[in-house]
This record gives structure tokens, C-alpha cells and sequence, in this order.
């Protein structure tokens, strides 16, 4: 396995872990001690706005810690040189990522038109993000192992 897919799939098993974690989390101190705060624009507006820099920074620390353990386990540095070839992929994956993003934000938005709960809304929201993340890393690993 080429060392871009081991970073990917680090990449996409930290999104999950990241993203069940504080899922857990508000669960368990907000939303089971009080169900009606799921109604509540404020609540979701911080439940975002935490959610939003700790994924970045869980990223960023465990890409550091895969790269630590890369460089000792087999002296070998991640290439971070991007030829045409990975660009290409890039903009692939992100196109079919915006796609998802975007498909998931009309099915939230279709739920505030049928006029369904707001916490619907805010759930699909985190989760089309959360999809179209993934579908971008699996995208990746599609096109680096098709030889695009």
C-alpha cells in the first residue's frame, strides 16, 4: 500500500473516530439529560462551531503522529511533493465530495420544506459533511488504485 493511501485511510478512520466520539459526547452530556435542547438553534450553532476546529485539529495531530510513526517503522519520509497526477485526484475527489456536500444540504433543507423538526436539519447537515468527507477519501484511494 502506497504511503498517500495509508494517510488517506488514516485520514478517513480519525473523520470516524472524531466524529462518533463527540457525537457521543453531546449526546451524553446535553441531549439525554435534556431532549428538548435538540430544538434549539443556539445548541446547534455551538455543537457546530466545537465540532469544526476539533476535527481539524484531531487531523492535524494524528497526521503528525501517523508521520512519527511512518519515519520509525520504516525510515521512510511521506512524500509531499504533488505531481499532476495527484492534483488530478484532488480535484476529482473534491468534485464528487461537493456533490455529496451539496446533495446532503438539499435533503436538509427538503426537510425544513416538509416541515419536519429543525434538529432533522442540523443532523443531516453534519452528516453529508461527514459522507462527503468519506466518499473523497475513497474516491482517492479509487482513482491512486485504478492508476489514474
Amino acid at each position: 500500500m502506497d504511503n498517500k493511501e495509508k494517510a488517506i485511510l488514516i485520514s478517513t478512520v480519525s473523520s470516524v473516530l472524531v466524529l462518533g466520539c463527540y457525537s457521543l459526547y453531546v449526546y451524553n452530556f446535553y441531549i439525554a439529560e435534556n431532549w428538548s435542547i435538540v430544538n434549539d438553534f443556539k445548541f446547534w450553532g455551538k455543537a457546530f462551531l466545537i465540532l469544526i476546529p476539533l476535527t481539524i485539529v484531531a487531523q492535524i495531530v494524528i497526521i503528525i503522529i501517523f508521520s512519527i510513526l511512518n519515519k520509525i517503522i520504516t525510515s521512510e519520509d511521506l512524500h509531499t511533493i504533488a505531481d499532476e497526477r495527484d492534483k488530478l485526484i484532488e480535484l476529482k475527489a473534491i468534485r464528487i465530495s461537493h456533490w455529496t456536500f451539496i446533495f446532503g444540504f438539499l435533503l436538509a433543507l427538503g426537510s425544513q420544506a416538509f416541515e419536519m423538526q429543525v434538529w432533522v436539519m442540523f443532523v443531516i447537515l453534519i452528516l453529508s459533511g461527514f459522507t462527503s468527507s468519506l466518499v473523497s477519501d475513497f474516491a482517492k484511494i479509487y482513482y491512486y488504485r485504478k492508476g489514474f
